[in-house]
């Protein structure tokens, strides 16, 4: 595999992994093409193929076909593979290969394991690495044995077995694609919205795959000494801690007296912490998105546009930037010269490449949102625009709008999902990562803010 690589050491890590989820896209799409990939050993269709293997690839979760009852075991399986490679990033399943084959893994090979996995120093890449696979082993085990022992009741010892593994895989790599057809199409965990251990599960899956290895490999190291993490870490638990307690006292409060009704009080307080740890980028639901009130139906668009931790099987602008833009509002207001934070001053730059990954998911949000608008005139404005952060996130939470867009507004939902899970930012390295710093500076001269 690595003699591959050596090949194209002209281009950039963010473009061999581009060029890496596109084929591994592509190869899906082959797949679920075959006509004994779908249930009626007839073909689902090439469009229908490569949203699947898009959402699977990019672990979003959005579908426009549902999972259980249009594909077969292979197509199933196909599926949870895809799902798998693409949440830990495919250079991690070739180090795998790597690993069996007793290959050594060269210099450019390890740049490309950081980029990947999106961490911050390319020593000790190789020891992260097979600590994320141990560590992915461990836990996607762990969550198929509690699963499993919830869906074994319902379906039987196989297939509650089956179900137990794909949908830990799908929780631990933040996927949200299920195989809860079999009890209503497009159903996702609505069936088990009552059962504590399979929503907690889930939840604890999502968390895990959700804070970023490098967060694993600190948290490792120094166990449960808060002082000794680097600062990464530490923004990132913060971060993640306020969303979740901050959002699901908010759907609480919002949902608890109307979606939330005739639900126990147990219930209504698993259901809020669901309902704010999903959209971070999960995609599963144990109740009716379509039915959340306005304010919670933002809010949660706001989670999608956030979304998890970098280095992670998340998407979304990732909670570090969101983290940034917050520390340096509050340095504007307080009119410091610096972006300090736990004892602590950021990287220059740190808030040019946060704001540069926010405005772009914003603007990219906005022009296809205007799009899909244009060309399905009958979709609600807030409908579309929920669709569109679900996919640049890498969600997968709808309001039901997806299966009815037109090819256009599907393609559309396609390629933000592809630039979801790539990075946004990444994608347009591309097109500018070859630019040559200037020669002359002009002159400096003030402009009025505000």
């Amino acid at each position: 595999m690595f003699s591959y690589i050596k090949k194209i050491k002209s281009f950039s890590y963010p473009m061999i992994i581009a060029m890496g989820f596109a084929i591994l896209i592509t190869i899906g799409t082959i797949l679920l093409s075959l006509p004994f990939a779908s249930r009626s050993n007839v073909s689902a269709g090439f469009l229908e193929a490569l949203f699947t293997a898009t959402t699977s690839t990019c672990v979003t979760g959005l579908v426009i076909i549902d999972t259980y009852t249009q594909w077969s075991l292979f197509g199933q399986l196909v599926i949870l593979a895809l799902i798998q490679i693409g949440g830990l990033g495919f250079m991690t399943i070739i180090t795998l290969f790597s690993f069996f084959l007793k290959r050594k893994i060269g210099l450019k090979e390890r740049g490309l394991l950081r980029e990947s996995v999106n961490t911050m120093y390319i020593g000790g890449i190789v020891r992260l690495t097979k600590k994320i696979l141990i560590g992915t082993l461990i836990f996607e085990s762990i969550g198929a044995l509690l699963l499993s022992a919830r869906f074994i009741p319902r379906m039987g010892v196989i297939e509650g077995i089956y179900n137990g593994i794909f949908h830990s895989v799908s929780a631990f790599c933040n996927a949200g694609l299920d195989l809860m057809g079999k009890f209503g199409q497009y159903s996702s965990l609505t069936t088990f919205s009552g059962d504590a251990v399979v929503c907690l599960t889930v939840i604890a899956l999502v968390i895990t795959g959700g804070i970023g290895f490098f967060v694993w490999d600190d948290i490792s190291i120094n166990k449960f000494h808060f002082r000794r993490y680097q600062l990464h870490t530490k923004i990132v638990l913060i971060t993640t801690a306020f969303l979740i307690v901050g959002g699901s006292a908010s759907f609480f409060i919002f949902e608890g007296g109307s979606t939330f009704s005739g639900m126990s009080f147990g219930d209504k307080i698993i259901t809020s912490l669901f309902c704010a740890v999903t959209p971070r980028t999960a995609g599963f639901n144990t109740i009716d998105t379509a039915a959340l009130s306005p304010a919670s139906k933002l809010l949660t668009m706001i989670f999608m546009f956030i979304g998890g931790s970098p280095g992670s099987t998340a998407g979304g602008i990732k909670t570090t930037t969101f983290a940034v833009i917050i520390i340096s509002l509050l340095s504007s207001l307080k009119n410091t010269s610096t972006e300090d934070v736990l004892r602590r001053r950021l990287e220059s730059g740190a808030l040019k490449k946060a704001t540069a990954i926010a405005s772009f998911n914003i603007i990219l949000a906005l022009t296809a949102t205007i799009l899909i608008s244009a060309t399905n005139a009958a979709q609600d404005l807030a409908d579309v625009l929920f669709e569109v952060f679900s996919a640049i996130g890498t969600v997968g939470l709808s309001t039901g709008i997806t299966t009815s867009l037109n090819v256009f507004a599907q393609a559309v939902i396609i390629a933000l999902m592809y630039l979801g899970r790539i990075g946004t930012l990444s994608f347009a390295i591309l097109f500018t990562e070859h630019g040559s710093p200037p020669k002359i500076m002009h002159p400096e001269e003030k402009i009025n803010i505000g």
